[in-house]
């Protein structure tokens, strides 16, 4: 018989070999270009006020939920929140989960079922592969962004199918040709569902919304913890989705439900992103100012219009000494590694800020533009 922690260790020592091994490290104190919180409001004291006092309003909370949505853990309040961020969104109705994670696992595990098809961007978030592969249905990705590609998949589609992509790309930072996926998805009868995580705040109400094409896409997914600042994520859809997720999906039905604190939150974030026009504002000339001014002798950014921009560096090695010397001059910029991407495709993966500086937003810019390297 093997033993359990010969195994661990050796797969630990081979991570190790092959300078894959991930570690934990402290909250930085380098200026953060880094974290998804875009506009800022995970640090926002007017926030934070905001949570406080409204927490303070209610006659009576609990520390914590006390159970799941379907025993004792539902409140009139959680229920209210989700039908205003689904009018918010231009949504008939909206179900919250406790992480972006869970809503993806949830959605897509219990959603297409035996004999039916997912296709999903080969690019899609690990989140909505995990869901996926719970489910029963066949599936396929196709080439990034690629209409050529995703229309030979729906030649080979059976059952119920569902396209599946990211308005923003959480590692690339691209937006893929939306209204083209979906015309080619309603020609095919298939139902498009975009995961809005890292679009919401950048476009105010996310990409769709942006596009006005709401009525249009099956499902949506927002996360609330870019660029509102919280934890949690909602699935917007019709009623019927809903229903069908709170009888179906186990991510929801066998989970504590989220503390009155963490539902506050969302809904405060909410309140201040409906009136964010100008940190949206300031964010949009940080990333203009970016893309008119990096010109890194390292290799060619990925051309992205969002706040997630990526500088290629080959191999871990490599990255991560990229990596430091951009942490040298005092900014927290990360080194993306295989295998969160394919080998081949590691990558400094730069975060852009409302709160960004213009003197952190010059150093950035200089030392990008002198950055040495040699492969």
């Amino acid at each position: 018989m093997s033993s359990p922690g010969k195994y661990i260790a050796d797969k630990l020592a081979e991570r190790k070999s092959l300078d894959l091994y991930r570690t934990l490290k402290p909250e930085s104190t380098l200026a953060d270009f880094s974290s998804n919180d875009y506009l800022g409001f995970a640090r926002s004291i007017e926030l934070k006020d905001k949570i406080d006092k409204e927490v303070n309003s209610l006659s009576h909370y609990l520390n914590g939920s006390t159970g799941s949505r379907l025993l004792s853990g539902n409140l009139t309040y959680t229920e209210e929140l989700e039908q205003q961020i689904a009018k918010f969104h231009n949504a008939e109705a909206g179900l919250i989960f406790n992480s972006g994670y869970d809503a993806n696992v949830g959605l897509f595990s219990s959603l297409p079922q035996r004999g039916d098809t997912i296709i999903c961007d080969e690019l899609i978030h690990a989140s909505i592969i995990d869901g996926a592969r719970l489910s029963y249905a066949n599936r396929y990705t196709f080439k990034h962004n690629d209409i050529e590609s995703l229309d030979a998949k729906l030649k080979q589609a059976n059952g119920n199918c569902y396209v599946v992509i990211e308005s923003i790309y959480s590692m690339d930072g691209d937006t893929p040709p939306i209204q083209d996926i979906l015309n080619l998805a309603d020609s095919y009868g298939a139902a498009l569902i975009v995961d809005e995580a890292h679009a919401v705040g950048l476009y105010k109400k996310g990409m769709i919304s942006e596009l006005g094409l709401e009525d249009r896409v099956f499902a949506r997914v927002v996360t609330f913890g870019k660029a509102l600042g919280c934890h949690g994520a909602i699935v917007l859809g019709s009623n019927d989705l809903r229903n069908y997720l709170i009888n179906f999906a186990r991510s929801f039905i066998y989970t504590t439900a989220a503390s009155v604190h963490q539902i506050v939150s969302v809904k405060m974030a909410y309140e201040m992103l409906d009136e964010a026009d100008g940190l949206i504002s300031v964010l949009k000339n940080n990333i203009d100012r970016f893309n008119q001014n990096v010109k890194s002798p390292i290799q060619p950014m990925i051309p992205s219009l969002s706040a997630i921009q990526c500088l290629p560096v080959y191999g871990n090695h490599n990255a991560r000494t990229v990596a430091e010397q951009v942490q040298k001059v005092g900014l927290d910029v990360r080194a993306i590694l295989s295998p969160t991407v394919s080998v081949g495709e590691e990558r400094l993966r730069i975060c852009l800020h409302a709160f960004n500086t213009p003197a952190e937003m010059n150093l950035l810019i200089d030392t990008l533009n002198n950055l040495k390297y040699a492969r």
